[in-house]
């Protein structure tokens, strides 16, 4: 878990522009914007990828996206439209081995047909 870069940011090792935190749930904006609006929401507990939850994160998972849709109204996209998409491992696109959900917004929206 030493190099998991998502919990040194939530270790506040490493600097980020966090937007929104509670207990659980933590979210910052993307270095790498694929949109105008480009927002990670993850879990304050590490959890590699989507295939290692179980039933006991339901309310976890519910956190993030009602999170995400909190910061959706927030950032004033919500009415417009926004993406929200979990990779997961390699050919799902997965980057970096802690869970976390991607808000895209303030753009058309492309790509998933």
């Amino acid at each position: 878990m030493s190099d998991d870069l998502f919990m040194k940011i939530i270790n506040r090792e490493i600097p980020a522009d966090i937007v929104y935190e509670t207990d659980e749930v933590l979210a910052f904006r993307d270095i790498a914007p694929k949109a105008p609006t480009h927002i990670l929401v993850i879990p304050k507990v590490h959890l590699r990828t989507v295939n290692d939850l179980e039933s006991a994160h339901t309310e976890l998972i519910g956190k993030l996206v009602l999170a995400a849709t909190d910061l959706a109204r927030q950032e004033g996209i919500a009415k417009e439209g926004y993406r929200l998409v979990m990779n997961c491992n390699p050919a799902g696109g997965q980057l970096v081995y802690h869970i976390h959900l991607h808000l895209l917004g303030g753009r058309q929206m492309r790509g998933l047909g």
